[in-house]
């Protein structure tokens, strides 16, 4: 970070230059990532003191930290301008006038057991007026702007001297214009009082309960000023233990996830009543960079992940001699597979993914999203290492999970449904059609992809996402139909998402989001329907994987659910044996069963008139749409460049109409 004068903030600032940097003086740091109508402030965040005063203090470090407001600036580390003081408030107070910010005496004890010189305060009251010359310029700028900005102006207090029930949020509103601003308040404190705290925290949110807003941040932006207005905003330490200093990491990441999306919220509407600000999208709030810091670790991260590919590894290479073996035993015998050998430091991949200095990321949400990415690989290392072992399906249900009730129900829905008239004797189709088929629609969508045929696959296509390639099963055949929604479910959506990521800027998404097998198979079925190609075999197999994967999670053998697939589920005895042998490679992956859940939350997600687009730029997952429709409106992200074309020409109607009732049956 640069350390710059004084002069030379201002002048960046009058310029408006984006910029990040702290104070030649050391008393405080600024971060511009974009230039808006609001300003955070974290004034009392810092800790610093300078050897000299160490020395003449009568404060241990802990009792000086306890009045302190240690995390502040984290809650808005997120947010676009940032002032956040970096010394302690007892070699100044940046919240009190000049010539009362160096106590004599705090909170009932005695600051000094040495007195000061006049050039050890005059160094003081120096850094004191720079950060008010700084804040004098910004708000300048902003107001030169805007026409006007809002302040929120972040402080923490101890909650436990109280002795009656205080607020988590209080907010400072004695000094504020209520005929002008007063609805501002309100709204400010609306937003407030939506948070939701883990671990059973109540949160009440006030006005004038605990402190007033008498701070001098507040007096001195709101005398200079008249189009600003400073919300002076206590938290109570909920996020620390504040008799000794230990912090909750996750209630203070929960606590900038939230101050966020409050933030953010309040400036809008302030921005649209006090501003000239033309924006009506919230995300445009928010800084368009993201900074060195994660651009390093994503470019770091996808080196270490990207040909980590868990489905190369976890298909069998002897399918077709255990098939022959299992059919001679008269279904009998359980298969035994074999697997390619693992050419990965399992361990030390982990390792270096756990180095990844994440806390650098100072957006929460982009944080939180590569956490969520490191954690899940971590568990699909697990489940590597433990290939071909009973361990292997404890990672698997670890990491997919296995069916619930609503799965179950709805696996057996489509069970008990009576078939729909599907041409029986048609001409077969095999792979040489496949790649004829394939190959127009790379044509049509207008990337280049490879095609390869192998032996070892258990089903009949999959997509390799490193390297760009379609893999066909050898000795596969299809039905004209079987073939048309196997292109539009391998093409139109793992191909496309597969294409999309090489567009974008952030590698995560080739990387791949947290257990996207729901979300990118649910796509994928979706279009099968969205196109016209819907099957009822196709329907039913749907719902037999995830009859298989419960009776795998509750002890069945290999045999016992291949039985019941031919025997109660009427399955022809090869598609069978695949099916199974999908469901019990590696000792037990549990993934499929998430195409039918994957499938019903994504028809859903599409029925309610949900923009899909922002799924198809990568190897996404659902779970995270809000946060990639912020990044591609901030700017960080780009909307797709291919999108499927069953979502762009929706043609339901080509299917038999009883699908329709079918598809909203899913529940």
């Amino acid at each position: 970070m640069l350390s710059l004068t004084i002069d030379d903030i201002i002048r960046r600032i009058e310029k408006g230059e984006i910029f990040e940097a702290t104070s030649k003086d050391g008393g405080f740091r600024i971060a511009i990532k974009e230039y808006v109508p609001y300003v955070c402030t974290a004034i009392h965040d810092g800790h610093a003191f300078r050897n000299e005063l160490k020395l003449k203090t009568a404060l241990t470090d802990y009792e000086r930290w306890y009045e302190e407001d240690p995390y502040t600036a984290d809650f808005i580390s997120s947010m676009p301008i940032v002032l956040a003081g970096k010394d302690s408030r007892f070699e100044y107070d940046l919240n009190r006038k000049p010539e009362t910010c160096i106590y004599k005496e705090a909170w009932g004890k005695k600051v000094w057991k040495q007195a000061l010189t006049k050039a050890e305060r005059e160094r003081s009251l120096s850094k004191h007026r720079n950060y008010y010359r700084v804040t004098h310029a910004l708000i300048s700028k902003l107001e030169s702007l805007f026409d006007g900005c809002v302040v929120y102006d972040m402080h923490s207090y101890n909650y436990k001297r109280w002795e009656r029930d205080v607020p988590v949020f209080n907010i400072g509103a004695e000094l504020i214009d209520e005929k002008k601003y007063g609805k501002m308040v309100k709204a400010w404190k609306k937003e407030l009082s939506g948070i939701e705290l883990p671990n059973g925290i109540v949160n009440k949110s006030a006005i004038n309960d605990v402190f007033f807003g008498r701070g001098y941040n507040l007096e001195f932006i709101t005398k200079n000023f008249e189009n600003t207005l400073v919300l002076a905003t206590e938290v109570s330490k909920i996020y620390c233990n504040e008799e000794n200093g230990e912090p909750y990491p996750e209630i203070i990441k929960r606590l900038k996830e939230a101050l966020k999306k409050a933030i953010v919220g309040h400036a809008q509407l302030f921005a649209d009543n006090f501003t000239n600000w033309k924006h009506n999208k919230k995300s445009k709030l928010l800084s368009h960079d993201v900074g060195q810091d994660l651009k390093k670790i994503d470019n770091e991260l996808h080196a270490m992940l990207k040909n980590f590919e868990l489905l190369s590894f976890v298909n069998p290479t002897n399918v077709e001699k255990q098939k022959k073996k299992f059919f001679d035993s008269r279904c009998t015998e359980n298969p035994d597979f074999s697997y390619r050998p693992i050419n990965i430091d399992t361990f030390g991949l982990k390792r270096k993914l756990h180095r990844l200095e994440l806390e650098k990321i100072q957006d929460i949400h982009l944080q939180r999203l590569y956490e969520g990415v490191i954690n899940a690989f971590s568990d699909k290392i697990d489940m590597l290492a433990s290939l071909g072992t009973e361990r292997f399906l404890y990672n698997s249900l670890r990491y997919f999970g296995e069916p619930n009730e609503a799965d179950m129900r709805n696996a057996w829905f489509l069970q008990h449904l009576p078939p729909v008239e599907e041409p029986r004797m048609e001409k077969k189709l095999d792979v040489n059609d496949a790649i004829a088929l394939f190959k127009k629609s790379f044509d049509e969508y207008g990337f280049t992809g490879k095609i390869e045929v192998s032996k070892h696959l258990v089903a009949d296509a999959m997509v390799s996402n490193s390297q760009k390639k379609v893999i066909l099963k050898k000795g596969a055949t299809f039905s004209e139909k079987g073939l048309q929604y196997l292109m539009h479910h391998e093409i139109g959506v793992h191909m496309v998402t597969t294409m999309n990521c090489a567009e974008q800027p952030l590698k995560i998404l080739s990387v791949g989001m947290p257990v996207n097998t729901k979300t990118q198979e649910g796509l994928a079925v979706l279009s099968e329907y969205l196109s016209g190609n819907v099957m009822m075999k196709r329907l039913k197999e749907l719902g037999q994987r995830v009859i298989a994967t419960e009776m795998l999670s509750n002890g069945a053998t290999f045999v016992q659910t291949y039985q019941r697939m031919v025997q109660e589920l009427r399955m022809d005895v090869n598609d069978a044996y695949y099916l199974v042998t999908r469901i019990y490679r590696g000792g037990g992956f549990t993934k499929d069963h998430l195409y039918l859940r994957g499938l019903k939350e994504i028809y859903n997600f599409w029925s309610s008139g949900n923009d899909i687009r922002p799924l198809l730029i990568g190897k996404t997952s659902i779970e995270y749409y809000t946060t990639l429709v912020e990044l591609i409106d901030r700017g960080i992200l780009k909307q797709p460049k291919y999108i499927t074309q069953a979502f762009a020409d929706p043609r339901p109607d080509l299917n038999d109409p009883i699908y329709a009732y079918i598809i909203k049956g899913i529940r």
